[in-house]
């Protein structure tokens, strides 16, 4: 389709458009406005971020005496798993997993670790993982357990989790100029899919209370309709009478004249 044909399509859409909101009928008015609003949901959903299934997660109670060997146990082990200077992301529960295949409980050594930052890492990394802390040490390590009933997962790394380079760039926090503009830019386009989602959900509770507006009017008018025909086949003084009672029960201003109403 040449350049031409489509200006004319779209000439044509936009003369159609204008004719139908300028129609002397109400109700093709109100038809057009319920159909545009219709159109513009089915636009939006594209923004709509689906929401993933909450997964079941049971902590297991333990004994004293369990806890008492867990920790010797996770103590003699020489393995562990170290939390550096990018933090936690994808690969590191990775490897935690991994570490359960042939073991019950995994060290992980916070290192270099800000003071108090290793409950953080604790709490999230026992999140990310389904693993139960067994204890922390004072210096920054964490001793975590599988679980009795531990099954490996077939995604080992969890969706909502960066990957190492991203977790780098981001901990770099701008220090040479590439790093900061992808980080800069990385940032601008979460920020443009938050403000997206956020216009998508106003949008859609506008769109929500504007229709049922709508549809109240459409309702009103077809009432108003059915009463006027129903009145006209009566005779000419019953007619008026009915008006007139018409008007002073809804309050509104209608005046009787030989001017036909459009229909």
């Amino acid at each position: 389709m040449s350049r031409k044909a489509k200006m004319n399509e779209l000439r044509f859409y936009r003369l159609k458009a204008k004719k139908k909101m300028n129609s002397p009928n109400p109700e093709v008015r109100i038809r057009y406005k319920l159909e545009k609003e219709a159109c513009l949901i089915e636009k939006l959903r594209k923004y709509e971020v689906p929401k993933a299934p909450a997964e079941a997660y049971d902590p297991e109670i333990l004994t004293e005496e369990e806890i008492h060997y867990l920790k010797r146990t996770g103590e003699k082990k020489k393995n562990y798993v170290q939390v550096g200077r990018r933090g936690v992301f994808g690969g590191f529960v990775l490897n935690m997993h991994l570490h359960w295949k042939k073991h019950e409980t995994v060290k992980v050594i916070c290192k270099p670790c800000k003071p108090g930052k290793v409950y953080e890492h604790a709490d999230e990394l026992g999140r990310l993982s389904k693993g139960i802390v067994i204890d922390i040490k004072p210096n920054n390590t964490i001793i975590f357990y599988r679980g009795k009933n531990y099954v490996q997962p077939n995604i080992m790394s969890p969706a909502d989790t960066l990957s190492k380079n991203f977790v780098m760039l981001a901990s770099m926090h701008g220090t040479t100029n590439a790093s900061g503009l992808f980080i800069y830019l990385f940032y601008v386009l979460c920020v443009y899919k938050a403000m997206e989602k956020y216009k998508y959900e106003q949008s859609l509770d506008h769109t929500s209370e504007f229709i049922e507006k709508l549809e109240k009017e459409l309702e009103e008018y077809l009432e108003h309709k059915a009463w006027y025909h129903k009145a006209k086949e009566s005779e000419p003084q019953d007619f008026a009478v009915s008006i007139l009672q018409h008007q002073l029960q809804n309050n509104c201003h209608i005046s009787v004249s030989r001017k036909r109403p459009y229909e």
